[in-house]
């Protein structure tokens, strides 16, 4: 079975062709600037290659670009599309409605496009692909939705809901959602796997840390809570996000800089976090950089960084009464080998105790990097949200 797994952005399409006999990668891409002119990046198991400009004037260009790279030319790795077995997409917001794994249809392609408010830059590029996907792709294969917000519809609602009037969530669907849903599920079960426990028994922090980040706490294999929220902006300092800031503090700055709602909160997700700190870039490699050469400002959002991570693995414990696991994933958790030893510096009181060596110079690698005696184990764990998606896709498919 061959599964072609679709990440779509508003001026991105994203997509990976899996073989789930032995769940390799036949071939991955990106076609890229949609809607402005257009370029398609397209690598095979074996190296062959397409990398050149197009007209992208919306996604339907862009599937056909796909379809064509797939299946014609050089790069070619299939004769024709019903080769694929199914197609899995992965939503960003699936709100309340959809809490697992969905075939898709007319209507919760609707219903995907109408909760764009919840997922402005994200839901409404998702129904788009959704839709062009259709036109492109045979009508016989089935296609398959993967929800972000999914993995965290099993939060406790003393959990996911604010304190604010209750009208807010009745009437505006207002409480925290949570994300990275697709991630912290994959990287939970490899690391119970890789310990050799059911997921069932154990008390896990998880930790998703790159351009954006989240943090999970998950119980028995559940996600009983998680730092993002109502959007991906909460929790702790990210690339270009503020992460939890004083709503109090949202309005008197907007009000000091004459912003409007929207002015306000594009400030908040692409003016903060480690750009707006730092001053000179949203890329972690560049704010190490700098304060490896003395830059303050960069030192602080490293100190920022380590310091809200810490304080939500300690609350996590907390409200698990335990820690069994602390597992280290994305772009920044698989490949720092200094944040990690930081932030599980002078944790002994929670049984934390890591192996430095074996840490320093581990990257992107699944590896125990805590000591044989720590009462809580420490893992970093590639995270594969693509394989994730592909193994529910398969799931529903066969089970239809």
């Amino acid at each position: 079975m061959k599964i072609l797994v679709i990440n779509a952005g508003s001026s991105s399409l994203k997509y990976q062709l899996i073989n789930m006999e032995d769940e390799s990668v036949i071939a991955k891409g990106n076609c890229d600037r949609i809607g402005i002119d257009g370029h398609i990046k397209h690598t095979t198991f074996d190296g062959r290659t397409v990398d050149t400009d197009c007209k992208f004037p919306t996604h339907t260009e862009a599937f056909e670009k796909l379809v064509e790279v797939l299946t014609t030319g050089d790069a070619s790795v299939l004769s024709s599309m019903s080769e694929i077995s199914a197609v899995g997409h992965r939503i960003v917001q699936g709100a309340e409605i959809f809490n697992k794994t969905t075939l898709v249809t007319d209507e919760v392609i609707q219903q995907i496009d109408d909760l764009s408010e919840l997922a402005p830059v994200h839901n409404h590029p998702h129904a788009l692909a959704l839709r062009a996907c259709k036109k492109v792709i045979p009508e016989t294969t089935p296609q398959v939705a993967v929800f972000d917000t999914a993995f965290h519809q099993t939060m406790p609602e003393k959990a996911y809901m604010f304190g604010m009037p209750y009208e807010c969530y009745e009437k505006f669907h207002v409480r925290k959602y949570g994300f990275h849903g697709t991630s912290h599920r994959f990287v939970t079960q490899a690391l119970a796997d890789a310990m050799g426990r059911d997921i069932k028994d154990l008390k896990i922090v998880s930790c998703h840390l790159g351009n954006g980040s989240s943090i999970t706490a998950v119980e028995g294999g559940k996600s009983i809570d998680t730092s993002m929220g109502f959007t991906p902006l909460d929790g702790v300092i990210m690339g270009t996000r503020s992460g939890c800031v004083d709503a109090s503090a949202v309005t008197f700055v907007a009000s000091k800089l004459g912003l409007s709602p929207s002015e306000m909160s594009d400030y908040l997700n692409k003016r903060s976090g480690f750009l707006g700190i730092s001053g000179i870039s949203s890329d972690n490699r560049d704010i190490t950089a700098a304060a490896n050469d003395g830059d303050r400002r960069a030192q602080l959002v490293g100190e920022m960084l380590r310091y809200e991570i810490k304080k939500y693995i300690g609350s996590y414990a907390a409200i698990m009464n335990g820690l069994d696991a602390v597992l280290f994933t994305g772009g920044i958790g698989e490949n720092s080998d200094d944040l990690r030893a930081d932030v599980c510096r002078n944790m002994e009181y929670l049984g934390i105790k890591m192996n430095e060596k074996v840490n320093e110079g581990m990257r992107g690698k699944l590896c125990k990097i805590s000591a044989p005696d720590s009462k809580v184990e420490v893992w970093v764990v590639p995270t594969n949200e693509e394989l994730l998606i592909a193994r529910d896709t398969k799931e529903l498919v066969e089970n239809m």
